[in-house]
């Protein structure tokens, strides 16, 4: 009798066993997932090649072989390049946030020698509000059905307001 129940007790925890790991399987997993993806974006800084640049001696050319093509240049006369570098960080379906950011302007004379050097974070950017509301248009808005149907040669679009006597391009009939 007590080998029966020796028997039983062993059954007993060794079906425990294989019932925990699937738990123990899952938690692994919603952790790993949850484990945040470190993205480093753009321009990567080297401190040594920036700090090898010489005001007033460095030309664009030996800007462009120190530190690579910059990320943007200035938009109306191309005197300033910028290199721009951010970490993001993401953490499962969540909105990437961003860790840090960093951008070098170098700023160049009508000479093109680099003129002036400046250094920008996170700090020092500033939240912009886009307006949401749209600008009213003249005319008429057209639905898809009487834009179709305008598409159809000879098929006029009631209450059009066209010019009196001018005929549909189709040949029809219309106003």
């Amino acid at each position: 009798m007590g080998g029966v129940l020796a028997l039983r007790l062993t059954m007993s925890s060794s079906m425990r066993v294989p019932a925990r790991l699937p738990i123990l399987a899952l938690a692994a997993a919603l952790l790993i997932g949850c484990t945040p993806v470190v993205n480093q974006r753009g321009y990567l800084p080297d401190p040594v090649a920036e700090a090898s640049i010489d005001v007033g001696k460095d030309t664009q050319t030996t800007i462009q072989e120190k530190l690579g093509d910059p990320s943007t240049r200035s938009t109306f006369n191309g005197s300033a390049w910028y290199y721009i570098s951010s970490v993001q960080k993401q953490i499962a379906f969540f909105d990437p946030v961003v860790e840090s950011r960093s951008i070098l302007e170098v700023h160049f004379d009508k000479a093109g020698k680099v003129d002036n050097l400046r250094h920008f974070g996170l700090k020092d950017g500033h939240v912009v509000a886009f307006e949401t509301r749209e600008t009213p248009t003249r005319g008429r808005t057209l639905t898809f059905l009487q834009q179709l149907l305008n598409a159809t040669p000879g098929a006029p679009i009631s209450g059009s307001g066209g010019m009196g006597g001018e005929r549909n391009p189709g040949g029809g009939n219309g106003p």
